[in-house]
């Protein structure tokens, strides 16, 4: 079993960033539950939650995260950006952790759209790392759906992003085998130390103190966008997206500057999607 986290180390990695409050439990329900809680109650950007295990861990479009306690780092922090980059919060995220996991292992990750790092094992095909959820806290009356009322952009908006991210295979389901893999299995630099939560939590939290301003910045987002697309296991692949009521298959093109992805379909219109979950579709042979 792995040893009491150590969140001191943590704390004096991220002096000097936003992140100026982490704190860490052994078990909650969700720690982005907790951090909008904590939201609602006044709490201030920058607080990040740490736990060894979630009893009702939760993913994207309803579904549950199960966790071995432990061997999973569960992160999440609070951040209250403008209602106008809302959207963009989750892309540094991802992109922050994306350079996390090279920093600690020395293996760069690919972000699977939306929101999913990937990795291979020895040239197998894609597993999933570590997912990302972004939950906002819109204000009653806001019309979300037709763009944020002009002259208000610039409300800040608490939005909590919760991070599940396999550091060790050990205890992992024998069914989960084939679609996840943990740090621990991928093929660093000889005689590079084992990877642990605190590492990877330090250097996620470190990076995104310097993407996420890229996220707020209208003069910035380029940068930012071109850092995912130069990670993305997406683009240039031929996907199917299950929208709910029916498949779409194509070749992803690109992400419009809000993240939608453009999938252009077999008889060559081009879609745009907010939602949808994204299957890769190998090439036969």
């Amino acid at each position: 079993m792995p040893g009491p986290f150590a969140l001191d180390r943590v704390r004096e990695a991220v002096v000097g960033t936003r992140f100026a409050t982490v704190d860490h439990v052994v078990e909650t329900g969700s720690t982005n539950a907790d951090l909008l809680a904590a939201a609602a109650d006044g709490d201030g950007e920058g607080r990040v939650l740490v736990a060894d295990h979630q009893t009702a861990g939760r993913g994207r479009r309803g579904r549950t995260w199960d966790d071995v306690p432990g061997r999973t780092l569960l992160v999440s922090v609070l951040l209250r950006p403008p209602a106008a980059s809302v959207d963009l919060v989750t892309t540094a995220v991802a992109v922050a952790a994306a350079e996390a996991v090279e920093a600690v292992v020395g293996v760069a990750p690919s972000i699977k759209w939306p929101n999913d790092l990937v990795a291979s094992v020895d040239g197998g095909p894609e597993r999933k790392l570590a997912g990302i959820l972004a939950e906002a806290s819109w204000p009653p009356g806001a019309d979300i759906a037709s763009g944020w009322p002009r002259g208000r952009e610039r409300t800040r908006v608490p939005v909590v992003v919760g991070m599940g991210l396999n550091v060790s295979a050990d205890g992992r389901a024998e069914e989960l085998d084939p679609i996840a893999v943990a740090l621990d299995e991928l093929t660093g630099p000889a005689g590079a130390p084992a990877p642990t939560r605190e590492a990877v939590v330090a250097a996620w939290l470190v990076a995104l103190d310097r993407w996420y301003p890229a996220a707020l910045d209208d003069d910035d987002r380029d940068r930012l966008w071109a850092a995912w697309r130069d990670r993305s296991a997406t683009l240039g692949r031929r996907v199917r997206v299950d929208l709910g009521v029916d498949d779409l298959t194509g070749t992803a093109v690109d992400v419009t500057d809000g993240g939608q992805l453009v999938v252009r379909t077999d008889e060559g219109v081009d879609r745009v999607l907010a939602v949808g979950d994204v299957t890769h579709v190998r090439a036969a042979g």
